[in-house]
């Protein structure tokens, strides 16, 4: 049977730029590689008004689905607004930021073509103390 996941339920992990206090988001995978998935990986998170990702690279192409809230995309060639609704595709190793611009919870889910993967980001993030975050699956 394949499994459904109430990812309202997940516990959330919350990271924070070691700097920048605005990178400030929170988010849990719901699949991954061996953990209900076997080639791709789904992250759900929220940031709070005035909060961002932080910018950074996916080692794999990503797909968002904005589920709430507004806020713009940023990449290194401009900007673009989002809103529930609002999908997009960002491929692989592309220097990407999404910051919360209105004034309820920003929501998302991020669905990867990979069942492990690592995304690095420019600031380092608390915790874990590291610019490189991943699935939970990548230390193999």
């Amino acid at each position: 049977m394949v499994p459904v996941i109430a990812s309202e339920a997940l516990e959330r992990a919350h990271v924070q730029g070691a700097e920048d206090k605005s990178v400030n988001w929170a988010g849990a995978f719901a699949t991954c590689g061996g953990r209900a998935a076997v080639q791709s990986s789904v992250i759900v998170y929220e940031i709070e008004p005035g909060g961002h990702l932080g910018w950074h690279t996916d080692a794999t192409e990503e797909s968002q689905y904005i589920i709430a809230g507004t806020g713009e995309l940023r990449m290194e060639d401009g900007t673009q607004q989002v809103r529930p609704g609002s999908v997009f595709v960002l491929p692989a190793n592309v220097r990407h930021d999404l910051a919360n611009t209105g004034h309820e919870t920003l929501r998302a889910v991020a669905f990867f073509a990979a069942a492990m993967f690592t995304q690095t980001f420019d600031e380092v993030m608390l915790p874990p103390n590291t610019h490189v975050l991943g699935t939970p699956n990548r230390g193999g």
